[in-house]
């Protein structure tokens, strides 16, 4: 008779199911496991043997055969423990098999029987929500797979207690989602002295997710300005919160901190390797692109990455996808995240000190910044010079905005977008927007587009630097509350793509 209990694979964030098929044959005692385990789910038998002795359940003297179907997908991690488990335990008459057909089971087993957390809960919850089934997991991920809150979550803490619950015995109440957890960003955009045109273009990239970077000496407040962007952003939706929180499942930081509606800020150092910033290593996990999804991805430092780490970006800033490809997996992660990027003008920083510059200046300026391609540089939407801050206005006592009052007008700027593109898929923000939607939405007035049309040949630009002018046009406007682009909107928009 074969036994089985229903489990998941990760095929990026995508939860496939896994049938975990078990066997007792006659012939010499063995336990083995086929259908592209890793080492891991290899190691599983001495695991699921030392928990049922625990529990004082002989472990049967047959041949065991483990299948996990289907067998040409790699089954990667260690929260098959659990439905191997289960399958057994149902093979040798201790777990009702019609109770495995009705669950998904995850979790990893440590020798005394106890449920060990594991990664990915929550995208588990949802395969188990569309396919009409409950999910059984540790009770550590319980209140993480309770969010979808669309299917009973069952969360014992021994395999003991699954067993009781799957029988009868010993029923399990449904786990209990947690709480949101609260924004924990102090940092107020008040602390800031001076800087005035960098904020007001913070403000606008916020507004419409653009890509900006700060070119400045050391302390002129590059970042500082980037670890305040995360106190003026809107939350996240329950959409966007619910992508984010997958993502964050999967790469196992989901426990500490609980499920947020606080956008993430990821600021990788810039040694940082390719699989850190890409995502892949052996298992293809996400990397700090996708970490960074529907928040903010601040490269300080920026020509100090290394330029390969650096071109892997144009892809997921175009696509808001990042494909990772590796020998034995190939999968997809998205990536759509507004990257702010920080920079010193050149290597000692004071290129535009005649005092303090070095001797190579001003080649030693082009060289430095000359490590970031130029096809990314052209992604950015807008490119601010930052200033050193005085020491009068240091001595300024603080009078600026908050960013509760800017967050306020983010979000109203936002809610424009948001009526604007409900009918639309994969468009969220202006920064979303090409093609006939981009002709359609920022049409500039024709004093306006007589101005871009005279500045665009003159300053060189390409067609998606164009383009991006236009959408940041478009954000200003949306800040106004103005429907037609103006053309102090589309000055606006220039002088920050040229540096103006």
């Amino acid at each position: 008779m074969i036994t089985s209990a229903v489990t998941v694979a990760f095929d990026g964030i995508d939860p496939r199911e896994v049938e975990v098929q078990c066997i007792l044959s006659s012939g010499l005692p063995a336990f083995n496991i086929v259908g592209l385990p890793d080492k891991a789910v290899s190691e599983a038998r001495e695991r699921v043997r030392a928990a049922l002795h625990s529990m004082n359940i002989a472990f049967p003297a047959k041949r065991i055969t483990i299948n996990l179907s289907p067998a040409n997908l790699p089954k990667i991690g260690s929260h098959f423990d659990l439905p191997i488990a289960l399958a057994l335990l149902a093979a040798i008459d201790i777990v009702p098999q019609d109770q495995l057909s009705n669950a998904i089971a995850v979790g990893e087993l440590s020798l005394d029987g106890r449920l060990i957390p594991v990664n990915g809960a929550l995208p588990a919850a949802m395969a188990a929500a569309e396919t009409g089934r409950s999910l059984i997991c540790p009770a550590e991920c319980g209140p993480e797979a309770a969010f979808i809150g669309t299917t009973p979550v069952f969360a014992p803490r021994t395999l003991l207690e699954t067993t009781k619950h799957l029988s009868g015995h010993a029923p399990l109440s449904a786990a209990r989602p947690s709480e949101m957890a609260k924004a924990r960003n102090p940092k107020d955009f008040s602390d800031v002295k001076g800087q005035e045109r960098a904020k007001r273009a913070l403000e606008i990239a916020a507004t419409g997710r653009h890509h900006i970077v700060f070119v400045g000496p050391p302390g002129s407040g590059k970042s500082m300005l980037a670890a305040r962007i995360p106190s003026i952003l809107p939350p996240l939706s329950a959409r966007e919160a619910l992508e984010t929180s997958i993502i964050r499942s999967l790469s196992g930081d989901i426990a500490a901190t609980g499920i947020s509606r606080e956008r993430p800020f990821c600021a990788p150092h810039h040694t940082a390797s390719m699989a850190a910033i890409a995502g892949g290593g052996r298992r293809a996990q996400p990397g700090e692109v996708s970490l960074a999804h529907n928040g903010v991805l601040f490269l300080d430092e920026l020509p100090e990455f290394s330029r390969s780490v650096l071109d892997t970006l144009r892809q997921p800033i175009e696509t808001g996808e990042i494909h990772v490809a590796r020998a034995d997996s190939h999968v997809k992660y998205p990536s759509r995240f507004m990257l702010v990027a920080a920079a010193n003008p050149c290597r000692c920083g004071h290129l535009v000190d005649p005092e303090m510059a070095c001797s190579r200046a001003p080649k030693c300026g082009q060289d430095y910044i000359g490590k970031v391609s130029g096809p990314l540089m052209d992604r950015f939407d807008l490119r601010i010079d930052v200033p050193p801050v005085s020491l009068n206005d240091l001595s300024i006592p603080q009078n600026g905005e908050t960013s509760e009052v800017i967050r306020k007008r983010v979000a109203a700027a936002r809610a424009i977008q948001d009526a604007r593109y409900a009918q639309l898929d994969h468009i969220y923000t202006n920064s979303d927007i090409e093609g006939a939607l981009l002709e359609k939405v920022a049409t500039p007035a024709p004093d306006a587009q007589a101005l871009l049309s005279q500045i665009a040949p003159k300053f060189r630009l390409t067609a998606r630097g164009y383009h991006r002018v236009l959408r940041v046009a478009r954000t200003i406007a949306d800040l106004d509350r103005r429907e037609v682009i103006q053309r102090h909107h589309i000055s606006e928009a220039l002088s920050y793509r040229t540096g103006g």
